[in-house]
């Protein structure tokens, strides 16, 4: 897995980071286009839980829909955080498809290993704090919101 990436007005490719916020974490993704944002702030989701590389072998579906993209990025992140814990998998790769107000989403991932993935914490859920999709000026993408953890 890549560590986060510095953003600079010069970026224009796709990155994540995290960001601090008092006992919960900030994630945030930065691409090409929306839909490539929405995937760097999953990997930064699972940049939370660990540092190790994760093997991409098991696909699974998700799709959400939402009545504007800023809840649509919530749904997003609750569904992979859905699919982490019930699966008890983490996921390294992601793709994802928006058309309006729909997501579609395929999670490659594995099954947790605790000795080689050393979880650091468990993600609870996407949060409306500091919740922001966005394009600037540049037509760089940014999605991202506190996750509580």
């Amino acid at each position: 897995m890549a560590a986060s990436m510095p953003i600079g007005p010069c970026m224009n490719r796709a990155a994540w980071e995290h960001f601090p916020h008092e006992a919960d974490v900030g994630v945030r993704g930065f691409g090409a286009t929306m839909a490539e944002a929405f995937e760097q702030a999953a990997l930064a989701l699972t940049g939370v839980v660990t540092h190790a590389e994760i093997k991409s072998v098991i696909p699974v579906e998700v799709s959400c829909e939402a009545p504007d993209l800023e809840l649509l990025f919530v749904d997003w992140l609750n569904a992979v955080i859905y699919e982490m814990a019930v699966r008890k998998m983490l996921f390294g790769r992601f793709a994802v498809t928006i058309e309006n107000t729909r997501l579609n989403g395929t999670l490659w991932g594995e099954p947790i290993d605790v000795a080689r993935h050393a979880p650091a914490c468990e993600p609870k859920g996407a949060t409306y704090t500091a919740l922001r999709v966005g394009q600037n000026a540049g037509g760089l993408w940014s999605a991202g919101c506190v996750v509580d953890v």
